[in-house]
């Protein structure tokens, strides 16, 4: 799932459920939707299943304090899982086929479209 959250600036959380939890990444400029287009995912906090749908506003003073909406979400096929690599085939609504996110340092990940 996708969500486009409007905080102290606009970024969109990609989210997998994996292991029993949301793993989380914000990407500033939003997912890409085109091959060959690299945008750069923050790793963020893994959030509670409950967490998935979510739309509203989250109060001043909470972490992530502002207004999320749900801009995507769908089902994913998981290709590939090591410490630093996942690639995983989306089926969205908006994002579809063969993406990948790749750490290259600390919480940075780049995350890209493949086909």
């Amino acid at each position: 799932m996708v969500q486009e959250h409007h905080a102290t600036r606009l970024h969109w959380d990609f989210r997998l459920e994996l292991d029993g939890v949301l793993k989380s990444w914000a990407v500033p400029k939003g997912p890409p939707t085109e091959p060959g287009v690299k945008r750069l995912a923050v790793q963020v906090p893994d959030h509670p299943l409950s967490y998935f749908d979510f739309e509203g506003t989250i109060p001043e003073g909470e972490y992530g304090a502002g207004t999320v909406k749900v801009w995507d979400k769908g089902t994913y096929v998981l290709e590939l899982r090591e410490p630093r690599k996942y690639h995983v085939l989306l089926k969205g609504r908006k994002l579809k086929g063969d993406y990948r996110l790749i750490n290259f340092k600390d919480g940075n990940w780049l995350m890209y479209k493949v086909a």
